[in-house]
């Protein structure tokens, strides 16, 4: 049980950075690199800060803001340096791991021993289940710092999926979308595309970041390799989000973006349970991903036309 709630903490964390990919690569169609060193980037800013006697939030708010900066940069080069957008994120995420080197000091920040958003998710579940250490959960025993944790993230995922839900359909946040899926038709309009883009990439990879910062809480540490693929389990997660909600309204999507990030640790979560190598762990991340990118296609091939279209309507 405590497995599957550690799988379910760490898919919601992860969540944030789904909705941070759905962003660049569904909202701009950019498969942004950047994530790869803003992920990280929002770990190591967190724990020097915390290590440094900073204040959990206000160490993942800066963390979070590191994010924007990070994503902004790809969006300058992407958009005022005219270099190709995946270019840019290569470039950027290049030089992330120097820069995250420099704000860490080291390799590795243990957080063991500090005050961390996941001491103060377990002092505030103290309370709540009256200074018990255990729960009983469907007769299954469960650490009351596992459940306090699950609850605290699954509370700021809501937040963030209201935000973005909100964000989207304010007038800035239509116009993003409509500079996403035509921008020569917003250009025309009067509309600096180009603004928006690095708005964009800036809000997503803030959330990448956070994301980061909140993942280097959870596990007790943050390490320079720590972004290393994730932009494959962020490309995963939304693609199968969207197979899972099977609409492309806006709020079916940013839910279908968490879904797709939860089931997706929970494979993880199943396949190492399972006895997997560890070191296949990125192998099978990448069939995940094949086989979420071509379900759709052969799904729709095996409908009979009738039901697809009874579907559509």
């Amino acid at each position: 049980m405590n497995l599957l709630i550690g799988a379910l903490t760490l898919g919601l964390i992860l969540s944030i950075l789904a909705l941070g990919v759905y962003v660049s690569f569904r909202i701009f169609n950019i498969p942004d690199i950047t994530a790869e060193g803003s992920i990280t980037l929002g770990g190591a800013v967190a724990a020097a800060l915390i290590t440094l006697g900073v204040g959990p939030l206000l160490a993942t708010a800066v963390a979070t803001l590191a994010g924007v900066a990070a994503g902004a940069g790809t969006g300058l080069m992407a958009t005022k340096f005219r270099i190709q957008p995946l270019l840019a994120g290569i470039l950027s995420m290049t030089a992330l791991y120097s820069i995250n080197l420099h704000v860490m000091g080291r390799s590795n920040i243990p957080l063991i021993n500090e005050t961390t958003l996941a001491t103060h998710a377990d002092q505030i579940g103290s309370v709540l289940f009256g200074g018990r250490d255990v729960l009983q959960i469907v007769g299954w025993t469960v650490g009351m710092r596992d459940i306090s944790m699950l609850l605290a993230v699954l509370v700021v995922v809501i937040l963030v999926g209201l935000f973005l839900y909100w964000f989207f359909r304010t007038q800035l946040g239509t116009a993003m979308r409509a500079s996403g899926d035509n921008a020569q038709m917003m250009a025309a309009l009067g509309v600096s595309v180009e603004t928006l883009t690095i708005l964009g990439l800036a809000m997503s990879n803030g959330l990448i970041a956070l994301s980061g910062a909140l993942v280097a809480q959870y596990q007790g540490f943050a390490d320079v390799q720590m972004g290393i693929g994730i932009i494959v389990l962020g490309l995963a997660s939304v693609i199968i989000g969207e197979a899972l909600v099977g609409s492309r309204s806006l709020g079916l999507l940013i839910t279908g973006a968490i879904m797709g990030a939860v089931l997706f640790r929970l494979l993880v979560a199943v396949a190492l349970r399972w006895g997997l190598n560890p070191n296949d762990l990125k192998l099978i991340t990448a069939v995940f991903v094949f086989l979420a990118l071509i379900a759709p296609n052969l799904i729709r091939k095996l409908t009979p036309p009738a039901a697809r279209e009874t579907a559509e309507t």
